[in-house]
């Protein structure tokens, strides 16, 4: 019997960034999924225990789910490929091959497969819809930001605009209100075991800019936009040559993207300081998306999954269109001429055509 699956597997260790939590700290935790169906590629004609094959041209198809799934994991679209520094947390998928050979013995075959997810890209027009919010620290300032599209990747500049506004009803101390300065972060959010019973979030900041102003609050409001690039990975070395990377991860430009598992999930924060006198500090943190590639591979992605996606629409994820398999049996005529081998003489010898 031969059988295949595309399997996930997924780990974090939250303490492996650290040399003395990592042997100290709570073990690495894992967790293996199957993702989709398992397919039956053959099996031995009944009333026979088992067949001799020389070689085997065995066609399939596994369907991904496409579901949102809800409570049922195996219906929820699966996460992408990724590998965190240290390998605090990872997930990676295998094509696993089980091969049986009589009675008992099992044989397990693993491939890596790098699985990349396109739902993030900063083209897609629901992320280019401006997103808007204010809040204020104690009723003197309100600061409200303005963002014009909320995705990005690695080297996109993301331009937030910014207003300080004082409370007419409180104008005579909003007039003695300095704005000293105000600072720009992204902000990566990790929550390990998200749906377990002790969730761990981690906060590092990816990128800071600051705009000192040191100015009186106007009675007509402060304005002004600030921006920084999202910072990018290096794939090359200091001789320019790109390194090789591993076969179960593909070769990411960024860290980290926005991206959820059962194990771990990453968000992405821009959040906006105003540093004020003769009030308090107002922050307001705004949820974006981190896309693994920047805005020109977004806009040369989407003629391919145009295509794509006409593409699927013409396979039957019930009866697939599949080539025919081959399958060689010991007992045909010169089956060893799939080998590369004839028989001289009654000795195997390598065939030379």
């Amino acid at each position: 019997m031969v059988r295949i699956c595309l399997q996930r597997r997924e780990t974090i260790h939250p303490a492996a960034e650290n040399v003395a939590k990592r042997h100290l700290g709570t073990p690495r935790r894992e967790t293996m999924d199957l993702v989709g169906k398992e397919v039956l590629l053959f099996r031995c004609v009944s009333g026979k225990e088992a067949e001799s094959v020389i070689a085997m041209d065995l066609p399939f198809q596994i369907f991904i789910p496409f579901g949102r799934g809800g409570e049922e994991i195996n219906r929820r679209i699966p996460p992408a490929s990724l590998q965190l520094p240290s390998r605090t947390a990872e997930t990676f998928y295998e094509l696993v091959v089980t091969v049986q050979q009589g009675q008992s013995i099992q044989n397990r075959y693993t491939f890596p497969i790098p699985l990349q997810r396109y739902d993030t890209l900063s083209t897609f027009g629901m992320y280019n819809r401006p997103e808007e919010k204010a809040v204020t620290a104690d009723n003197i300032v309100t600061l409200g930001i303005s963002l014009p599209k909320w995705s990005y990747g690695p080297l996109d500049p993301i331009t937030v605009y910014i207003k300080l506004a004082p409370n007419p009803d409180w104008l005579s101390k909003a007039r003695r209100v300095t704005i000293q300065k105000i600072t720009l972060a992204i902000e990566e959010e990790i929550t390990y075991n998200p749906e377990g019973d002790e969730p761990t979030k981690k906060i590092n900041k990816i990128a800071k800019h600051t705009q000192p102003v040191g100015t009186k609050m106007p009675e007509t409001g402060y304005v002004t936009n600030l921006g920084l690039v999202f910072p990018a990975r290096d794939l090359r070395d200091p001789d320019g040559i790109i390194k090789r990377g591993k076969p179960q991860f593909p070769m990411y430009e960024v860290t980290s993207f926005t991206t959820t598992s059962t194990l771990y999930k990453i968000e992405f924060f821009l959040t906006i300081k105003a540093h004020m006198t003769s009030a308090r500090d107002i922050t307001l943190r705004q949820p974006i998306v981190i896309c693994p590639m920047d805005q020109q591979a977004c806009k040369e992605e989407m003629n391919a999954i145009e295509q794509a996606a006409k593409d699927a629409s013409h396979v039957d994820p019930n009866n697939p269109l599949l080539p025919d398999r081959t399958i060689i049996l010991a007992s045909e005529r010169e089956a060893i001429r799939h080998l590369g081998l004839c028989e001289v003489a009654g000795v195997k010898k390598m065939l030379i055509e």
